[in-house]
């Protein structure tokens, strides 16, 4: 997807995306259509991601690790997607684990005390992850609009010796009851005290602590993999070195970190080129399975490449200067650069899906080839917390025409 000369990208980030690649094409594609039909969990691709080393591909190579920061993660990711979106979707909420409390984190400000006492914790999640294949996932929606960032979250953390006690809810929960730890989100409330978004807690939960229970079906219209059923938290002690970020620095991060939120993104970018790939093989009569049938002479099909491939390097040009400027403290103009990019993948990505499934016809629609599932993938990228479609160019236009602080009057 990413030419390494074409996009200026070093020996290193070329050998873990080709890596993420390989195992897409050889391993990922294959088993795709299983887990949307049943929307069963992956399981099998992330015991191929542990052996590929792409479980701790944000993990620091001094821990075990590939060592790869945002910008590398991101194109890696958008292979994975490429061949299945929901392993891809599913394996975005592990790494954030470690690409937040890692990178990202070294970014922020911290005592020195603060820092080392971090720096201990999170080398004891990223030895269960290279050493034990541990699967971490990041529960995040409540169904309000805590996830967008607008109030604290409902997930409530109540200090007690030796750490806390959580009880609330997550929806939408990938990888729900099939994650080794859940990093949830939440907000710490001292008795008398009123819930802040300054006081958001980082907790890596163990799946099998008591009172944490899996609840609800799944049936949804695309995604079916990612298995994201509704997490419940009653009572549920977790221990101090479960933070994966010290007190303060989540919100930190939201502040100063804005990125850190297009994180699904990539998974998206990867099914807006697959779409496009399918159409290329399926004109070119290259589908296997199918008969060598070619339709690439027909003058209406090749338009309809010319404006699928116009509108996929506009999306990639777009998105792949966005997840280069991610850092710390961006400017104005990287951030609405940033939610131009996601909204632009989101939306780019069903629309070239829809527009191969006009240009393939009918056969396209056919559970037996994966155009239908990438179409289905691809519509769910825009109602995506906590930056979707609308919270977008929500943002776009406010925040273009006001400087902070600025009102009418």
């Amino acid at each position: 997807m990413f030419d390494p000369a074409a996009y200026r990208l070093t020996a290193e980030q070329a050998d873990i995306i080709g890596r993420a690649r390989q195992l897409g094409q050889s391993v990922l594609a294959g088993r795709a259509a299983t887990w949307d039909r049943e929307a069963s969990f992956p399981t099998e691709n992330y015991k191929d991601l542990h052996r590929a080393g792409l479980l701790g591909i944000s993990v620091p190579k001094t821990l075990g690790g590939l060592g790869a920061g945002y910008q590398t993660y991101a194109l890696a990711a958008a292979e994975i997607g490429r061949y299945c979106g929901a392993t891809a979707l599913t394996w975005n909420m592990h790494v954030c684990s470690t690409l937040w409390s890692g990178p990202l984190a070294d970014d922020l400000d911290m005592e020195d005390g603060v820092r080392a006492e971090h720096e201990r914790r999170r080398a004891i999640h990223y030895k269960r992850i290279v050493e034990n294949g541990a699967i971490y996932s990041q529960p995040f929606s409540e169904g309000g609009a805590a996830a967008a960032g607008g109030v604290a979250f409902g997930t409530e953390a109540k200090p007690v010796d030796g750490g806390w006690l959580v009880s609330g809810k997550k929806i939408f929960a990938s990888l729900a009851g099939h994650a080794d730890y859940y990093g949830v989100l939440c907000t710490e409330v001292s008795e008398g005290e009123k819930a802040s978004r300054r006081n958001t807690l980082y907790l890596a939960i163990p799946a099998q602590t008591k009172g944490v229970s899996v609840v609800g079906d799944w049936d949804p219209l695309g995604m079916r993999g990612t298995v994201s059923r509704t997490l419940l938290f009653k009572d549920v002690f977790v221990e101090q070195d479960a933070a994966l970020m010290p007190r303060g620095v989540y919100f930190q991060a939201a502040l100063r970190w804005p990125h850190m939120f297009m994180t699904l993104s990539p998974t998206y970018m990867g099914l807006a080129q697959a779409a496009y790939d399918f159409t290329l093989k399926y004109l070119r009569g290259e589908v296997p399975g199918m008969p060598p049938v070619k339709r690439r002479m027909y003058p209406t099909k090749q338009i309809a490449v010319a404006q699928m491939q116009i509108k996929l390097e506009q999306i990639k040009g777009i998105w792949f200067q966005a997840v280069t400027e991610a850092r710390a403290n961006p400017t104005k103009e990287q951030v609405l650069r940033a939610y131009a990019a996601q909204y632009s993948v989101m939306e780019g990505a069903n629309e070239l899906a829809a527009l191969a499934i006009r240009t393939c016809g009918g056969q396209s629609m056919l559970k037996t080839l994966p155009l239908e599932r990438i179409y289905r993938d691809s519509r769910c990228g825009s109602l995506m917390l906590p930056w979707t479609a609308e919270l977008c160019l929500d943002r776009i236009g406010r925040e273009a025409l006001y400087e902070p602080g600025e009102t009418d009057e």
